[in-house]
């Protein structure tokens, strides 16, 4: 499964990882994964991961999540939510509603996360 087969019928979300993708593809090497939920970005290991909350969840909600894990908690409001699942790992989730919204900040965050990846 590509990218564009999970993502077909979404322009949001494909919009979305299109400008992800070229972001990280400017820091560096990255190995891009897609299962039936989610485009999973990855080096050594994934650190970027973008998904439709539709998928599983009812009521309003933005079409696509982008979701970051860093060695760190980012205080930045952007921030849907901000996870502690281990001792080193910090998951941001970010609700993104174009891919305008990639912008210098996401850039940032994404390319640290990679860095550690």
């Amino acid at each position: 499964m590509e990218p564009d087969d999970l993502f077909a019928g979404y322009p949001v979300a494909l919009a979305v990882h299109r400008s992800v993708l070229a972001a990280l593809l400017r820091a560096g090497p990255v190995t891009v994964r897609t299962t039936t939920s989610q485009v999973a970005y990855r080096r050594a290991r994934g650190f970027a991961f973008l998904w439709r909350p539709g998928q599983y969840l009812h009521g309003e909600h933005a079409p696509v999540v982008l979701t970051v894990a860093l060695g760190r908690p980012d205080p930045s409001p952007r921030w849907k939510q901000v996870v502690h699942p281990s001792a080193h790992q910090w998951i941001h989730h970010l609700e993104v509603r174009s891919d305008a919204e990639v912008d210098a900040e996401v850039v940032a965050w994404l390319t640290e996360a990679a860095a550690r990846a």
